[in-house]
């Protein structure tokens, strides 16, 4: 990603979330996810069966041992309620991940309506002018190039079906 991309004005260094935040919020998230898949595994099966481990055997298991080290974390973590905690994550850094972030998250969503070709074209187009500060007419050329290339390999030489949209329709793909 390039340099010339900068955060909003009146930007510092300060983070904005601690470590340890960030940190007890993803083992509290991957304890419950530990439960719902430990549940979900004792519902299908957690015992040995006559012909061998049922379905949800290994995974019943796994998740226990999931579950044990998200609790492990969470009691390591709150038994130093003291400890110096690093920041995780600066207003300059969540910019920068801002800025990858939220057109990916528009070529997902824009991937379902105009199709994979015309989103990448798009998104590729959209990165070099916007973050990368390359001329208009180059990143158009480039995010064309690239889609066609791409059109090319999947659609005609391999024949794998991607998500098209109503351009691809439009020329009877």
């Amino acid at each position: 990603m390039s340099q010339n991309a900068s955060p909003p004005a009146g930007s510092d260094d300060r983070p904005i979330v601690k470590s340890r935040s960030v940190d007890i919020v993803v083992l509290l998230m991957l304890l419950a996810l530990a439960c719902l898949l430990g549940w979900d595994s004792a519902r299908i099966g957690r015992s040995w069966a006559d012909d061998g481990p049922e379905a949800g055997y290994f995974p019943f298991y796994l998740s226990v041992l999931m579950g044990a080290a998200c609790i492990y974390g969470l009691v390591r973590l709150l038994a130093s309620p003291h400890a110096e905690s690093e920041g995780f994550i600066t207003r300059e850094q969540l910019w920068r991940v801002m800025q990858v972030f939220l057109p990916t998250l528009g070529f997902v969503i824009l991937t379902d309506y105009l199709g994979l070709y015309v989103a990448s074209f798009l998104l590729v187009t959209g990165f070099m002018w916007w973050i990368g500060r390359i001329a208009l007419w180059k990143s158009v050329l480039t995010g064309f190039l690239f889609t066609a290339l791409m059109f090319v390999t999947f659609e005609i030489a391999f024949n794998v079906i991607m998500p098209k949209g109503p351009l691809e329709a439009a020329f009877g793909f």
